[in-house]
């Protein structure tokens, strides 16, 4: 601060500043320059002197960790200027907390003047300080407005199946055409199908990495610095490239855009004043299924989704993969049955050491249900065993296993079908001719060949069996519908279970392909001898 006949000279800090929400390019802003030409022409016509300008162009005005701020106010600690010029109070801050500790407690404790030209207030002057409080707030309240409608905005796009992502994800890129829709960047689309078929052979996240650390394929962070900024802190040298990490891999495999959909409500913000992102919970997200090509087949993502859910550490002493781990239900309670040991030592295999029970009944005892105990050993066999005979089957007489799957799926399938359909026919001809009656005794009404009497008590009937009519149509071509299906799924199982001719061993990725779940009964003793039914559900046909 200097001094001049005992009038004080301002060295002022010009600030200038355009939110991103506004608009902006590369270089300055039109409203930049607006504001430097008014904040300009004010200190020439009050003999204020301009120290240096201090633009922070593209920044929200809901935070102060702004590059050009933090320059001017080293400056004010550096005593170079003793003067803030703002265009309005909203150019310093929209943030009512933060800009009211600048304008009451920061700028006075260091002698500082502040100038909001356009909103005609000046600490100089108590007298025009005495609204800024009000619209500091209002500054913030129109902050949140904005915030809102564009998360708003923000979801409707997303709704609407838009990629909204500043970047695009592994192994996509933004279509130059339209940057909302996401198409294959054949440059890692392929190490994204290796990581899929790694997890879906039975690959943990850690084994992944550790191989794409070996091949040196360069992890996602590196690749995303072609098209957006803020990812090169993530490299620090040569090597970090390829340093992938367990929660990239994880990110990757839940992803549900590499099945071709887009996911909403990920993390949303906090709050419109702090960049954080908060978790939610997949009540809080929505997912627009088929909105561009997919690099994984939804069918195959939805395996490995399911193997990750079922999938559990291997047991550290026994060294055992819990391959049914998810797959298996007790047939009384419904509760899961689980890994449990049968106390048996110096046993060659550990899956001999090993059963699985009722999770009901291990928590609350035979109270609530008995325990359904099946060896591991058992288990195994039985399971592979009925895949092997499945197998078998298809590629002995596929047409015949499958008209056996529609038989035990509709019993007397082809003969509903053709009577289905039957009946529906001889349904849609009567409905088209009470239209036709209909008409007819409209007419009849109209010219006084019939009564009102007796046209009212016709028309009733024949509305009273339109409606029975267009009932029984809808529940004939559900029926159809549901035929349809149960031919389409025992094709599709059919020729799936083909490929496990032979099979000599079970892994997650084999079970999780074949079966929804299997259900294990209560043993018993028949004929002296202890009995066991264990009901196996495939995929697309069910327990066959």
């Amino acid at each position: 601060m200097k001094q001049s006949n005992g009038n004080t000279i301002y060295t002022a800090a010009l600030y200038l500043r355009l939110s991103k929400d506004d608009g902006f390019t590369d270089r300055d802003s039109g409203s930049i320059d607006t504001q430097r030409e008014m904040l300009t022409r004010f200190c020439r016509e009050n003999n204020i002197i301009v120290y240096d300008y201090y633009i922070d162009d593209g920044f929200s005005g809901t935070n102060f960790e702004r590059p050009s701020f933090k320059r001017m106010i080293e400056d004010i600690e550096n005593k170079n200027v003793n003067c803030v010029i703002t265009k309005d109070q909203s150019r310093l801050g929209r943030n009512h907390l933060e800009s009211g500790f600048y304008m009451e407690v920061y700028f006075p404790e260091h002698n500082v003047r502040y100038i909001a030209v356009t909103d005609n207030v000046d600490t100089l002057n108590s007298s025009t300080l005495d609204i800024a409080p009000f619209r500091n707030l209002l500054n913030d309240m129109y902050a949140q407005d904005v915030s809102k409608k564009i998360k708003s905005a923000f979801v409707t796009r997303q709704k609407q199946g838009k990629f909204i992502g500043t970047k695009a994800p592994y192994g996509y890129m933004k279509d130059p055409n339209d940057k909302n829709h996401l198409i294959i960047d054949e440059r890692y689309a392929p190490i994204v199908r290796v990581i899929f078929q790694m997890s879906a052979d039975g690959y943990g996240v850690r084994r992944i990495r550790n191989y794409l650390i070996e091949q040196k394929i360069p992890r996602p962070a590196y690749i995303a610095m072609e098209t957006a900024s803020g990812y090169g802190q993530y490299i620090s040298d040569d090597e970090s490239i390829y340093q992938w990490t367990d929660g990239s891999i994880r990110d990757i495999l839940r992803n549900p855009v590499y099945a071709g959909h887009i996911r909403g409500q990920k993390r949303p913000k906090i709050s419109h004043k702090s960049n954080k992102r908060k978790s939610v919970s997949s009540a809080g997200t929505f997912v627009v299924k088929n909105m561009h090509e997919p690099i994984i087949e939804p069918e195959k993502w939805e395996i490995v989704q399911r193997l990750i859910d079922s999938r559990r550490r291997e047991r550290k002493r026994e060294k055992f993969d819990n391959i049914f781990c998810g797959l298996l239900r007790c047939a009384d309670c419904g509760y899961s049955i689980n890994l449990s040991s049968a106390h048996r030592k110096n046993r060659e295999n550990v899956i001999d050491m090993l059963g699985y029970q009722c999770s009901y009944y291990r928590n609350h005892g035979k109270k609530k249900c008995t325990q359904h105990w099946v060896e591991a050993r058992d288990l195994y066999d039985s399971v592979l065993e009925d895949i092997r005979k499945q197998a078998d089957k298809a590629l002995s007489d596929d047409e015949k296993m499958i008209a056996e799957i529609i038989s035990k799926l509709d019993t007397g399938a082809a003969e509903n079908i053709k009577r289905t359909e039957k009946e529906l026919r001889m349904a849609k001809t009567r409905l088209a001719e009470l239209d036709r009656l209909y008409a007819v005794l409209y007419e009849d009404k109209v010219s006084g060949n019939i009564s009102e009497r007796n046209f009212k008590q016709l028309s009733t009937a024949y509305e009273t069996e339109q409606i029975e009519l267009e009932r029984m149509i809808c529940e004939y071509e559900q029926s159809l519908h549901t035929a349809k299906e149960h031919n389409e799924n025992a094709d599709v199982f059919v020729n799936m279970i083909k490929d496990y001719s032979g099979i000599t061993e079970l892994t997650s990725a084999v079970l999780n392909t074949l079966i929804d779940k299997i259900v294990i009964h209560e043993s018993e003793i028949v004929d002296g001898e202890k009995v066991q039914n264990i009901e196996i559900f495939y995929k697309f046909v069910g327990n066959i």
